[in-house]
């Protein structure tokens, strides 16, 4: 039951978050009427829908979205949605159904996410990564009654039921339509456009975890609480009005979440279905973008295009980078900025926690590849392995999030840990003496080597300094003798010829002798997601030959 320092808790953070999302404009109290519709609108019809609702009327002719084939105004992206959502009533679906999307960024992903809302199905959001097994296993498990798809993901759905209703989303025209699918092009050209009968329940969303060590987890999301917009905005000016180029998987939690806060202060959207980091810069400069969201390895990419790519293009309207999806190394942190200018955010979260610290640009110039602090309304704690609290700091532990925003469970029915109302985010943290906080790993990627106690994070940011290495992952591997020892897998400079000893040097000239790595593998690429994140059980873990 809660205390009433749990009251009074929430009573500050709810003021607290009132008062972001005035100051961004994100609520206008001036106009309590509009205000009154959208709040009643987003507990039936969810988040997406009612930003685009409620773009539609106050500014229908300003652009809300901008992709290969051109922009869509808040008006056109509403009848659009309009006529797909009219469409899946119409085939037999009722609110409460679940539908699948399998897409890129582009128009045809954002009207399936309004169209889901005004239609009260709920949506599940398929990662573009799955694997064809992967990709029928979550469908079953989610009890997917129709699916609608990019076409060059076509041959995904061969494993799906013959009755699962099949919407193509996006058409290139290099393979005949399947029998059966339809287009959304058609349908948005010849359907009804008039808006869908408001349910009298959300549907709602399910965003997938990452699914790095397996299957990925369905994370279940039902109402949308201001409390998620405050959270990204009391740390990022986003503007309004303004201009986003958005190149991480809207697919995923923070391209979603920044495309939603982003969209609801009136700002152009712009996606790419593939990242392409000079074309990226192009975008900004073409654009006049005042933000740019992506994940660590496309940044790292477009800073490896060198200062004169970078020059060709006028970047001056670029005020806000949003960074998230994998973890920050010091390395690239600084090589960003020197880049682009004091303008990185580096935010950290999960699809369960949501958003729960983010570093500003004065913090990563101070602390590279801090994770920064807690905005309004989120509160961090750590916790040992007995489930005590750790208030010391530079004291590593187990990092728990409570929120705002908070995560309804998993699709199957589990749940994280939970502590004094904190929620588990699986990470490993400590906070410096100047309260910053820093993320030294999945708390199950610790190993302990001849005794001591490992976080393979800290090497992989060491050797991401190394001047001939492009990219690093290190993981715990078995040894006879030290029970686990490290292996350095190394993706090399292009032009460069680093050797294995010259990489255990420049470890154990900075780290104790046994945080060396014992096996350095050099290979092509690293195997990461869509977002970025590493994908360690595809990293070879067995003897070398």
């Amino acid at each position: 039951m809660p205390s009433i320092r749990d009251h009074l808790q929430t009573l500050t953070d709810t003021v607290g978050a009132m008062r972001v999302l005035q100051k961004s404009g994100a609520l206008d109290f001036g106009k309590p009427k509009e205000l009154i519709t959208s709040v009643k609108r987003s507990k039936t019809l969810g988040a997406p829908a009612t930003i685009i609702m409620h773009g539609a009327e106050e500014y229908p002719d300003a652009p809300a979205l901008t992709d290969e084939r051109g922009t869509l105004t808040f008006a056109e992206l509403q009848r659009n949605a309009n006529a797909l959502a009219n469409d899946l009533l119409a085939t037999g679906l009722t609110p409460g159904s679940v539908v699948g999307v399998l897409a890129r960024d582009h128009r045809g992903l954002l009207t399936v996410l309004v169209a889901s809302g005004l239609a009260g199905v709920r949506l599940a959001m398929m990662n573009t990564g799955f694997g064809k097994t992967q990709f029928a296993e979550v469908a079953e498990r989610e009890n997917v009654k129709a699916m609608l798809f990019d076409e060059e993901f076509i041959d995904l759905l061969d494993d799906l039921p013959a009755d699962i209703s099949r919407y193509l989303t996006w058409v290139d025209g290099n393979r005949p339509v399947p029998e059966g699918a339809r287009t959304l092009e058609d349908i948005v050209r010849t359907g009804d456009t008039s808006t869908p009968p408001e349910p009298k329940e959300i549907g709602g969303l399910v965003i997938l975890t990452s699914g790095t060590t397996g299957l990925p987890k369905g994370a279940a999301r039902g109402r949308f609480s201001p409390f998620t917009s405050a959270l990204i905005l009391d740390r990022i000016p986003i503007p309004q009005h303004g201009t986003s180029v958005i190149v991480s998987p809207i697919f995923h939690s923070t391209g979603f979440a920044l495309w939603g806060v982003s969209t609801a202060l009136g700002n152009k959207t712009v996606v790419m279905r593939r990242f392409d980091a000079e074309k990226t810069l192009a975008a900004i400069a073409e654009h006049r973008a005042d933000m740019l969201v992506a994940v660590p390895t496309m940044l790292h990419r477009m800073v490896a295009l060198g200062p004169d790519v970078i020059g060709k293009y006028d970047l001056s309207s670029l005020k806000i980078i949003v960074i998230a999806g994998s973890a920050l190394s010091p390395t690239l942190s600084e090589s960003v900025q020197d880049a682009f200018g004091d303008v990185l955010y580096n935010l950290y979260g999960s699809t369960e926690v949501a958003v729960a610290s983010v570093a500003q640009p004065k913090e990563l110039r101070q602390a590279p590849g801090t994770v920064g602090r807690a905005p309004v309304s989120s509160h961090l704690a750590l916790y040992d392995k007995d489930d005590k609290r750790i208030t010391d700091a530079n004291v590593h532990g187990r990092l728990f999030v409570k929120n705002g925003a908070p995560f309804e469970g998993y699709t199957d029915g589990r749940n994280k840990q939970i502590i004094d109302g904190y929620m588990s985010t699986g990470d490993m943290a400590r906070f410096d003496d100047n309260g910053l906080m820093f993320i030294e790993g999945r708390d199950d990627d610790m190993i302990v080597s001849g005794g001591e106690n490992v976080y393979p994070l800290e090497v992989e940011n060491l050797l991401a300094e190394h001047p001939h290495v492009a990219d690093v992952a290190v993981v715990g591997v078995e040894d006879d003798e030290f029970g686990t020892r490290l292996r350095a897998f190394i993706v090399r400079i292009p032009g460069a010829d680093p050797q294995v000893e010259d990489i255990k040097a420049h470890v154990k000239s900075n780290l104790a002798r046994y945080k060396v790595p014992r096996d350095v593998v050099f290979i092509e690429e690293l195997p990461r997601n869509p977002t970025g994140k590493l994908v360690r059980r595809m990293l070879p873990t067995g003897p070398l030959t």
